[in-house]
């Protein structure tokens, strides 16, 4: 089994990486969209950083266009807009597919160590969010409605 700090990512510039800087930390893992409903859900997300940062925890952002094209801007645009309308300083990594033939390996990953629904592998809309331990296991998945300052206590137990 290949190890979540192994998979290949790409930054939001297009270099590829992995997720080595994160090895050991607690990470909730987000497919996000610019032009969606669930879009506030970043300031929770930049609240939940800015709160459990210094105890080994990260969000990691990865923006997708796969739904409703919510997410039409290159990084560029991605970037400003999380910095400007958010101040955003979790990583927001390359936009990504997160279903279908072109899915990123990591949601691949994801998706199989921690299925929806009744063992439902796909995705269903941004803003669906996956909780890793510190040994790099998906532990849980929340669906876009779930808030993230919801998923508080889940993280707590983690760190």
């Amino acid at each position: 089994m290949t190890a979540i700090t192994e998979i290949p990512v790409r930054t939001a510039d297009g270099a590829e990486t992995t997720l080595a800087d994160h090895a050991g930390e607690v990470l909730l893992i987000v497919n996000t969209a610019s032009k969606c409903g669930f879009t506030p859900q970043y300031a929770e997300l930049e609240a939940l950083q800015r709160q459990y940062k210094d105890r080994g925890f990260s969000v990691l952002g990865f923006p997708c266009n796969q739904f409703g094209a919510q997410e039409p801007g290159d990084a560029a645009e991605i970037a400003n807009f999380c910095s400007l309308t958010y101040d955003v300083t979790f990583p927001v990594y390359a936009k990504v597919d997160v279903n279908g033939a072109d899915a990123a390996p990591l949601f691949e990953h994801l998706k199989k160590e921690a299925p929806g629904l009744l063992g439902s592998k796909a995705i269903k809309w941004n803003f669906t969010k996956f909780l890793v331990d510190r040994e790099g296991r998906a532990v849980d998945r929340y669906a876009p409605t779930t808030s993230p300052k919801d998923i508080a206590g889940d993280i707590e137990k983690l760190l």
